[in-house]
């Protein structure tokens, strides 16, 4: 089902979990990042005229993130092992720097299979320190490993664990000024991931895994976007 924003949490000026440069952290857990959505302005618009969230105009990666990516409904373990890892690893960063990065992650993750990188030794982990092309932070390193070994150990697959927790869509317009960067729904997942194994998923970063991954959509009206939500009106 195609998500919308929980309005429950704590409210920030238009936050976004995987957009921009600004930076914010965690309230407990490891530094992450989120960037704001935040409607576009008249005349923030790409080459094609489209408005879009102000986010996702500066640069080719995010016109092209934010239209096909950002807020489309995503499954798959490997794939959402994907999303998770790499949302990890923005911690402290802006997503710019993740995107630019994604093609050498996948190749250095072993496509972010599940499997593969659960069986990861220590001398992957030397070698993926070494590698240049990836965020060489030892503490992120060790927790993909690990979070893949978590992911690995699930009954019921990483897929649904994490859909388990996407609320119903909403059934009113998106007011963007009430976008949270963390909600009730999100604490919960980060709190039930930690108990399962999981680390470096606060509940920032779970809400921007939901933003993310389209458990909850939070493109605002003006964005063109709006359109694919079901409650549009």
């Amino acid at each position: 089902m195609a998500g919308a924003t929980e309005m429950t949490g704590s409210a920030t000026p238009a936050p976004d979990v995987c957009g921009g440069t600004q930076r914010r952290t965690e309230a407990s857990g490891p530094t992450s990042t989120a960037d704001p959505v935040a409607p576009s302005p008249p005349g923030d618009e790409g080459n094609d005229g489209r408005p879009r969230c102000s986010w996702a105009t500066s640069t080719e990666e995010y016109v092209r993130y934010h239209d096909e990516e950002w807020g489309t409904e995503l499954h798959g373990d490997d794939a959402l092992f994907e999303r998770l890892t790499l949302e990890a690893f923005q911690s402290g960063l802006s997503w710019i720097t993740i995107l630019r990065k994604r093609d050498n992650f996948r190749a250095a993750f072993a496509g972010f299979s599940i499997a593969e990188v659960a069986a990861f030794t220590a001398a992957d982990e030397e070698r993926l320190m070494a590698d240049a092309g990836i965020v060489r932070n030892r503490a992120k390193i060790v927790a993909a490993i690990a979070n893949a070994r978590a992911a690995r150990a699930l009954p019921e697959g990483l897929d649904r664990l994490l859909w388990s927790y996407a609320p119903e869509p909403a059934a009113r317009r998106l007011d963007v000024a009430e976008v949270p960067s963390t909600t009730p729904t999100s604490t919960r997942m980060a709190r039930d991931l930690k108990r399962l194994g999981f680390s470096f998923v606060g509940p920032t970063t779970a809400y921007a895994l939901m933003q993310a991954t389209g458990m909850v959509f939070d493109h605002p009206p003006t964005c063109w976007r709006w359109a694919a939500y079901p409650h549009a009106s």
